[in-house]
């Protein structure tokens, strides 16, 4: 019997029903779970269960909600090599292939093995040991994994951070700004775009450093291979904090570093075998041509 895990969108209430016509498909043919705030929240506590252990086993993971929902089903399910089937009920929705209306319709096609896993790379995030480079260095200690992005951000609002920044191990150059973007190919959709980076294609593989609202003559997105490391240290007298898709994760003191690299686990999206890329684009950005 197939294994699908589903994880729910916590303050829409549209999506309750979805996770209801979701429970309706399962039937007896697929057994279901759902973390247990989820499985709380539509009245399952039958099929809850704890959010460490929800990965392992699933054939599948339904997200229902928006972007949002599809990165907190990554951080769940991408290290168990579980590939995501993404329902929009959100905003934009562009991490998710479905409409509602769509998806028992795909759920049937993942089933039926009729969808393609559409692979995305992830971005590795330590703290840097002194003098060295991340994992590679003793006493580095792993922080966490992102699909988006890490964020270097400043503490206080109104305020710039100091950061320096290396590249491959060799000092590039300091930057007096709000914060730095460390973004995968498929974050170049989302705080990059906004901070004037670069649209990447999703299977692309690359590392991309944008410096938000910098105060430096050089302020351009930087497109790195992807074996790249980067490393980023508080250069000033101002702490500042990291982000990994949004989820704040630590502090840094001046002085103290983080580096961020490629990871060797990916995240699969289960997607349309015709799926194009760049009609997603213009369909989810509203780009209407001449």
């Amino acid at each position: 019997m197939s294994r699908l895990g589903i994880v729910l969108h916590h303050q829409r209430p549209e999506v309750l029903e979805l996770a209801k016509r979701a429970l309706h498909w399962c039937g007896s043919e697929v057994s279901a779970v759902l973390p247990s705030p989820d499985a709380e929240l539509v009245g399952r506590p039958d099929l809850s269960i704890g959010e460490d252990s929800f990965g392992p086993g699933l054939d599948a993971c339904l997200s229902l909600g928006g972007d949002g929902t599809v990165l907190r089903s990554t951080a769940l399910v991408a290290s168990h090599e579980v590939p995501i089937l993404g329902v929009n009920a959100g905003h934009l929705g562009y991490l998710t292939a479905f409409d509602p209306a769509q998806m028992e319709e795909a759920l049937g096609a993942w089933l039926a093995g009729e969808l393609r896993i559409e692979r995305r790379m992830m971005l590795d995030v330590y703290t840097a040991a002194p003098g060295g480079a991340g994992s590679a260095a003793a006493g580095s200690t792993f922080v966490g994994r992102a699909l988006n992005e890490a964020v270097i951000d400043r503490c206080e609002s109104g305020r710039t951070v100091e950061l320096s920044v290396s590249i491959g191990g060799q000092p590039f150059l300091t930057y007096l700004a709000d914060g730095l973007i460390v973004a995968t190919p498929t974050g170049s959709t989302a705080y990059a775009l906004s901070a004037g980076g670069p649209i990447v294609e999703p299977d692309f593989r690359t590392l991309l450093l944008t410096p938000v609202a910098a105060h430096n003559l050089f302020n351009r997105t930087m497109v790195l291979a992807p074996n790249t490391v980067v490393q980023v240290t508080v250069a000033g007298h101002r702490p500042a904090v990291v982000s990994l898709d949004g989820r704040q994760s630590l502090e840094l003191a001046p002085g103290e570093s983080v580096v961020c690299r490629a990871s060797a686990t990916e995240v699969g999206f289960l997607v349309p075998g015709n799926r194009d890329f760049h009609l997603v684009l213009k369909d989810k950005f509203g780009v209407v041509d001449r």
